[in-house]
């Protein structure tokens, strides 16, 4: 993939956001390594913009960089897994708390869009689009939060989580969308925040456990 703008600044944030694009919706397998070089040669850009992108990426965790100056996605452990469940279990109940008074019937309707096309990707078998429309579920959602800082770690923890992601989706082998989605939609229209928070945290983190049990 070409990037077209050809000033240094503007080349550099669109190949943090393609790179972070991919590693968020779980392209990337955990552990996968990457080189600079061959980062460069995909996008048609110089080594300046990767070794930029790469930093900043290192920096939110979404990748690793080993003594050697390798970098690769990160293959967590149990307990970082466990970590980032934990944290997604704190922040996005919240979210959706905060989100829930401007919870309106147009977001309402979005939101089961949404997950429509999600059961069009498990159909499909696509664990990209999955991960991906999955993700635009509940940034639809917490945007209506206008907790701007919350969102912010919230995204940054499914940075990091992004591969792993991607491995639970085949561990899972879903033949339905998630089931909590529809428990979700359900509270907003009841105007229910208990069932809300309950179906958001039993959402973010039920899939996750399957992997470090």
């Amino acid at each position: 993939m070409q990037l077209k703008n050809r000033q240094n600044d503007a080349i550099h944030e669109q190949l943090y956001r393609h790179l972070r694009a991919k590693i968020m919706h779980g392209e990337l397998s955990p552990g996968q390594s990457l080189t600079l070089r061959g980062v460069g040669e995909e996008y048609g850009v110089s080594m300046t913009p990767v070794r930029e992108a790469a930093r900043r990426l290192v920096a939110e965790g979404a990748l690793t960089l080993s003594s050697s100056g390798r970098i690769s996605t990160p293959d967590l452990t149990n307990e970082r897994i466990e970590e980032l469940a934990a944290l997604r279990a704190l922040l996005e109940p919240e979210l959706s708390s905060r989100a829930l008074p401007r919870a309106h019937m147009a977001l309402i309707e979005r939101l089961q869009t949404i997950n429509g096309t999600i059961a069009e990707h498990v159909a499909k078998q696509d664990a990209v689009g999955y991960i991906r429309t999955n993700l635009e579920f509940h940034r639809t959602l917490y945007l209506r939060a206008q907790a701007p800082a919350i969102l912010a770690m919230t995204e940054t923890v499914w940075l990091q989580l992004g591969p792993t992601m991607r491995a639970l989706y085949g561990k899972l082998r879903r033949t339905d969308p998630p089931r909590n989605h529809k428990l979700i939609i359900a509270a907003l229209r009841a105007g229910d925040e208990p069932g809300l928070r309950l179906a958001i945290r039993t959402d973010v983190t039920q899939g996750l456990r399957l992997l470090i049990s």
